[in-house]
């Protein structure tokens, strides 16, 4: 059994006659279970000869379809955090191109090119740095300007 928490409240249960041939019991007695969960939908039914056994076969289908339900909605979302979290390793995801037989260094984030690529690599990096530090204040006060008016 699968431990899913329901409410009274969000459930309803329906009994009715059972359909096709059974004999002369299934069309006397109101034996089938129908049970829908509103918060999600599901809608399960059980059709035996005992109104109690259908009852309790259409709960714990209920549970499990529930539990199934939110297993995949963690997986869905366990999922979506791995790929926000990884790139695709696709050209569009530089963030740096370092072109050697150019001399030349771009920052694809900024659009900045640079054609001091050894001095970049002997440390001088605060061309770098100044204009990421610059288009980062830019983008600040743009979303300033945005939100005051």
């Amino acid at each position: 059994d699968v431990e899913i928490d329901i409410q009274d409240k969000d459930i309803r249960i329906d009994t009715f006659r059972a359909s096709g041939s059974g004999g002369q019991h299934v069309n006397k007695t109101d034996s089938a279970v129908r049970i829908t969960h509103f918060p999600s939908g599901i809608v399960v039914t059980s059709s035996e000869k005992s109104q109690h056994v259908n009852r309790d076969k259409a709960m714990k289908n209920l549970r499990v379809r529930l539990y199934d339900m939110q297993r995949q909605m963690k997986d869905d979302a366990r999922s979506d955090t791995r790929k926000s979290q990884v790139g695709s390793g696709d050209r569009s995801e530089r963030i740096r191109t370092y072109n050697f037989p150019q001399g030349r260094v771009t920052d694809h984030r900024i659009g900045l090119t640079l054609h001091s690529l050894p001095q970049i690599l002997e440390g001088d990096i605060d061309p770098l740095l100044n204009a990421l530090i610059a288009e980062d204040q830019a983008a600040r006060l743009a979303d300033l300007e945005a939100e005051f008016g």
